[in-house]
């Protein structure tokens, strides 16, 4: 589990790097839809049943 916060936390981080410096609103959508898209991915492939 901490390795995949871990990255998590590095994705989120890059993006917002080298894509969305300046734009706030643009930014929180994306770590919005990153975080949305991990917890998907756990939730469909990792949790153990």
């Amino acid at each position: 589990m901490v390795p995949y916060l871990l990255v998590l936390i590095a994705v989120i981080v890059s993006v917002d790097i080298l894509f969305f410096r300046h734009r706030f609103l643009e930014r929180l959508i994306v770590n919005i839809g990153i975080v949305l898209v991990f917890a998907v991915f756990y939730l469909r492939f990792l949790k153990k049943p």
